[in-house]
Protein backbone atom coordinates (compact mmCIF):
# COMPACT_ATOMS: atom_id res chain seq x y z
CA UNK A 1 0.00 0.00 0.00
CA UNK A 2 1.60 2.94 -1.41
CA UNK A 3 0.17 6.02 -0.20
CA UNK A 4 2.15 8.75 -1.23
CA UNK A 5 1.17 11.33 -4.03
CA UNK A 6 2.57 10.23 -7.69
CA UNK A 7 2.33 13.98 -8.49
CA UNK A 8 5.67 15.56 -6.96
CA UNK A 9 6.36 19.56 -7.37
CA UNK A 10 10.22 20.38 -8.62
CA UNK A 11 11.65 23.17 -6.71
CA UNK A 12 14.27 23.47 -9.32
CA UNK A 13 14.13 27.38 -10.13
CA UNK A 14 14.23 28.21 -14.03
CA UNK A 15 17.52 30.03 -15.57
CA UNK A 16 15.82 31.65 -19.06
CA UNK A 17 14.10 34.52 -16.80
CA UNK A 18 17.59 35.05 -15.47
CA UNK A 19 19.58 34.83 -18.85
CA UNK A 20 17.32 37.19 -20.13
CA UNK A 21 17.82 39.90 -17.70
CA UNK A 22 21.19 39.61 -17.80
CA UNK A 23 20.74 40.18 -21.88
CA UNK A 24 19.28 42.98 -21.22
CA UNK A 25 21.18 45.01 -18.70
CA UNK A 26 23.94 44.31 -20.94
CA UNK A 27 22.69 45.74 -23.82
CA UNK A 28 21.61 49.08 -21.09
CA UNK A 29 24.92 49.62 -20.65
CA UNK A 30 26.21 49.13 -23.79
CA UNK A 31 24.21 52.10 -25.16
CA UNK A 32 24.29 54.16 -22.42
CA UNK A 33 28.27 53.72 -22.72
CA UNK A 34 28.06 54.70 -26.43
CA UNK A 35 26.25 57.75 -25.34
CA UNK A 36 28.24 59.30 -22.75
CA UNK A 37 29.92 62.04 -23.53
CA UNK A 38 33.71 60.95 -23.65
CA UNK A 39 35.63 64.84 -23.29
CA UNK A 40 33.93 65.43 -19.68
CA UNK A 41 35.67 68.81 -18.46
CA UNK A 42 37.86 68.27 -15.23
CA UNK A 43 38.24 71.35 -13.60
CA UNK A 44 41.99 70.71 -11.60
CA UNK A 45 43.43 73.21 -9.11
CA UNK A 46 46.12 75.75 -10.07
CA UNK A 47 49.19 75.81 -7.90
CA UNK A 48 49.10 79.49 -6.17
CA UNK A 49 53.05 79.10 -5.60
CA UNK A 50 55.74 78.33 -7.45
CA UNK A 51 57.59 75.02 -6.87
CA UNK A 52 60.87 74.91 -6.05
CA UNK A 53 63.76 72.05 -7.73
CA UNK A 54 64.72 69.87 -4.99
CA UNK A 55 68.07 70.75 -5.91
CA UNK A 56 69.55 74.00 -6.87
CA UNK A 57 71.49 74.88 -10.21
CA UNK A 58 74.95 74.22 -8.44
CA UNK A 59 75.61 71.11 -5.80
CA UNK A 60 78.26 69.54 -4.21
CA UNK A 61 78.50 66.20 -5.10
CA UNK A 62 81.26 63.46 -3.34
CA UNK A 63 81.92 60.77 -5.31
CA UNK A 64 83.87 57.83 -3.33
CA UNK A 65 85.76 55.69 -5.72
CA UNK A 66 86.11 51.47 -5.07
CA UNK A 67 89.56 51.95 -3.14
CA UNK A 68 87.62 54.66 -0.52
CA UNK A 69 89.05 57.92 -2.31
CA UNK A 70 86.64 60.44 -2.14
CA UNK A 71 86.47 62.96 -5.53
CA UNK A 72 84.71 66.62 -4.58
CA UNK A 73 82.54 67.71 -7.64
CA UNK A 74 80.65 70.64 -8.56
CA UNK A 75 77.87 69.43 -10.38
CA UNK A 76 75.69 72.52 -12.56
CA UNK A 77 72.59 71.64 -13.35
CA UNK A 78 71.92 74.31 -16.19
CA UNK A 79 75.01 72.79 -18.08
CA UNK A 80 73.99 70.59 -20.77
CA UNK A 81 77.56 70.47 -21.97
CA UNK A 82 79.61 69.48 -19.07
CA UNK A 83 77.71 69.06 -16.21
CA UNK A 84 80.05 68.20 -13.83
CA UNK A 85 83.55 70.02 -12.91
CA UNK A 86 86.19 68.39 -10.65
CA UNK A 87 87.08 70.65 -8.11
CA UNK A 88 89.20 67.90 -6.15
CA UNK A 89 91.17 64.73 -7.19
CA UNK A 90 90.97 61.48 -5.44
CA UNK A 91 92.62 61.95 -1.66
CA UNK A 92 91.72 60.25 1.85
CA UNK A 93 89.57 61.79 3.89
CA UNK A 94 91.33 63.79 6.13
CA UNK A 95 92.93 65.20 2.86
CA UNK A 96 89.57 65.91 1.57
CA UNK A 97 87.60 67.26 4.89
CA UNK A 98 88.17 71.32 5.26
CA UNK A 99 87.48 71.41 1.37
CA UNK A 100 84.45 69.73 1.53
CA UNK A 101 83.04 71.88 3.84
CA UNK A 102 84.70 75.01 1.95
CA UNK A 103 82.68 73.92 -1.15
CA UNK A 104 79.34 72.98 0.69
CA UNK A 105 78.97 76.12 3.01
CA UNK A 106 79.47 78.16 -0.42
CA UNK A 107 75.65 77.10 -1.53
CA UNK A 108 72.58 78.72 0.22
CA UNK A 109 70.56 75.04 1.41
CA UNK A 110 73.94 73.23 1.99
CA UNK A 111 72.77 70.11 0.27
CA UNK A 112 75.45 67.14 -0.38
CA UNK A 113 75.29 64.71 -2.97
CA UNK A 114 76.91 61.57 -1.61
CA UNK A 115 77.77 59.17 -4.85
CA UNK A 116 79.34 56.24 -3.87
CA UNK A 117 80.62 52.88 -5.69
CA UNK A 118 79.76 49.84 -4.78
CA UNK A 119 83.01 48.02 -3.50
CA UNK A 120 83.06 51.32 -1.38
CA UNK A 121 83.24 50.48 2.27
CA UNK A 122 80.41 51.81 4.22
CA UNK A 123 83.18 53.19 6.56
CA UNK A 124 84.36 55.49 4.16
CA UNK A 125 80.34 56.55 3.08
CA UNK A 126 79.32 56.98 6.74
CA UNK A 127 82.17 59.41 7.59
CA UNK A 128 80.65 62.12 5.19
CA UNK A 129 77.27 61.17 6.79
CA UNK A 130 78.29 61.75 9.92
CA UNK A 131 80.02 65.21 8.71
CA UNK A 132 76.96 66.06 7.09
CA UNK A 133 75.18 65.39 10.25
CA UNK A 134 77.00 67.68 12.36
CA UNK A 135 77.11 70.41 10.06
CA UNK A 136 73.28 70.27 9.76
CA UNK A 137 73.85 69.67 5.56
CA UNK A 138 71.04 67.58 3.63
CA UNK A 139 72.55 64.79 2.49
CA UNK A 140 71.08 63.05 -0.64
CA UNK A 141 72.81 59.58 -1.26
CA UNK A 142 73.43 57.62 -4.38
CA UNK A 143 75.52 54.71 -5.84
CA UNK A 144 76.57 53.77 -9.19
Amino acid sequence: MNFGSQNKVKVEGGMASMTDLVFLLLVFFIIMSTMAEKNTPVELPQPTEKLESSMENTTTTVVITEDDLYQVMLSDVSSVQNPFSVKSEGAAYDQMRDFLIQEVEKTPEKKIKIAGARKASYEAVFQVLALAKKRRWNPVLAYD
